[in-house]
């Protein structure tokens, strides 16, 4: 048996948010369409994402001793830290009412609809990781506001997305990584030129149909 020492790259930066909503299901507007509408939106507004998974770890006692631990995600949060956001969009996510005048209505009883959510991370040496969270909603955002003075402040906000199972297998995420296996001709931009939620539509993408 032999050792061999790994040094995987360290983080560098977040890169853009990147979304797409959900098309609307037909029969039951609530149910999940698993189809989007043609333009996917970029926007380089982040200064960090905070991730954090929900569910349960549940160890399993058989004989009188610890036999095994199931682990099940039930979904997973990103608090996303912005310098802004498109108010259009957010109205959106949020199931506001916007009026012909451009009136928004918020607040009352609204369903919020369904997006897909990309990321991607950069790493030393190039590596960079990228991820789709195919079926999101929003569930909070901030809107404060501080006073203006002599010199210049940032005035964040932030907006948290909850991903759910989007497949039959209750999968959440769909990542590539470079430092796990490269894939010629495929950059940032082709991978988030469309949704993908599957290894064929990443076939697709790296083929360019």
């Amino acid at each position: 048996m032999s050792q061999k020492e790994k040094r995987p790259s360290i983080k560098e930066s977040v890169g853009g948010l990147r979304y797409c909503f959900a098309t609307t299901n037909e029969v039951d507007p609530q149910i999940f369409s698993g189809k989007y509408e043609e333009e996917v939106a970029v926007s380089n507004v982040v200064k960090s994402i905070k991730r954090t998974e929900n569910g349960d770890t549940t160890p399993v006692y058989a004989s009188g001793r610890d036999y095994d631990t199931v682990s099940d995600t039930s979904s997973v949060d990103s608090e996303v830290e912005v310098v802004a956001f498109d108010p259009t969009d957010l109205a959106k996510m949020r199931g506001d009412e916007i009026t012909e005048s451009g009136l928004i209505l918020k607040g009352g009883s609204s369903e919020r609809p369904f997006f897909a959510f990309g990321q991607t991370v950069f790493y030393r040496q190039n590596r960079k990781k990228f991820r789709w969270y195919p079926k999101c909603k929003l569930t909070a955002d901030t809107d404060d506001t501080n006073t203006k003075e002599e010199s210049f402040s940032e005035q964040n906000d932030t907006v948290t997305i909850r991903a759910y199972p989007f497949n039959d297998k209750g999968q959440i995420a769909v990542e590539f990584d470079t430092a796990v296996k490269t894939a010629t001709g495929l950059t940032e931009e082709k991978f988030f030129n469309q949704v993908i939620t599957s290894d064929e539509d990443l076939k697709k993408v790296i083929a360019g149909d």
